[in-house]
């Protein structure tokens, strides 16, 4: 990976804070490319370069928690670890029981894949991942939902048709449609959804979601956070 360079607004942001604080960092190590385990067996993607610099720059270091989706925020809520930095995408229903920091995702698009251009997306099966707002998405849509425990499962679905399409976040969605080899295509309009992703927190961490907030601003206002958008979802990622 590119090594990420602290500009001196980071730098005079580190010096603020205590370095010495550790920050249990909970993420589902499922998504590529949001969060994935490599071939060594180690979390790696987007969110984890990202994550570990937003801990650099907060003065913070960065302890690793792998946790399934299903359960990521009762988890937070329980005290389990202290963020959820999973490709989570801020909603007021989630806003209700947790709190979030500023986006560092802007808001993108959901799409529907399947094994023809055709599917019936609005009246066949959708699979999509439970606990999601594309899952939402599709129960309110006319289509049948089926809910799977991870997005490699909805996936599955389509391959052996159980399903006629998934909804997921374009994405996630966007490299195994290329790598497929025609065998997946994207099917109808691809659709806005959700505020962004961001940093979920307790919502009496106050303090530490202040610091997070600060470090992503530095990100923003130096241009490594698009670049790091770019570096892992290409030229046409939407950025700040």
């Amino acid at each position: 990976m590119k090594k990420l360079i602290l500009s001196t607004a980071a730098l005079a942001l580190t010096a603020g804070f205590a370095l010495a604080d550790t920050v249990r960092m909970g993420t589902e190590g499922a998504y590529p490319p949001y969060n994935f385990i490599n071939d060594a067996g180690n979390l790696d993607g987007f969110e984890i370069v990202l994550g570990n610099e937003l801990c650099k720059r907060a003065g913070l270091t960065c302890e690793w928690v792998k946790n399934d989706w299903d359960s990521i925020i009762p988890n937070l809520v329980s005290g389990n670890y202290d963020t959820i930095i999973a490709g989570m995408s801020i909603t007021d229903e989630r806003d209700e029981v947790i709190d979030f920091t500023q986006n560092y995702i802007p808001p993108a698009a959901s799409a529907y894949a399947a094994t023809s251009a055709d599917a019936d997306i609005m009246g066949g099966v959708v699979a999509a991942q439970t606990a999601t707002i594309q899952a939402g998405y599709v129960a309110e849509s006319g289509a049948a939902l089926i809910e799977f425990a991870t997005p490699e499962e909805t996936v599955a679905a389509v391959r052996n048709g159980e399903a006629d399409a998934v909804f997921a976040d374009k994405d996630y969605l966007a490299p195994l449609v290329d790598e497929s080899g025609g065998e997946l295509v994207f099917a109808g309009d691809d659709v806005p959804l959700g505020g962004g992703v961001g940093m979920g927190l307790r919502e009496s961490d106050t303090e530490l979601k202040a610091k997070f907030n600060a470090a992503i601003d530095s990100m923003k206002a130096d241009g490594t956070l698009n670049a790091l958008i770019v570096e892992w979802f290409g030229p046409d990622a939407a950025t700040y």
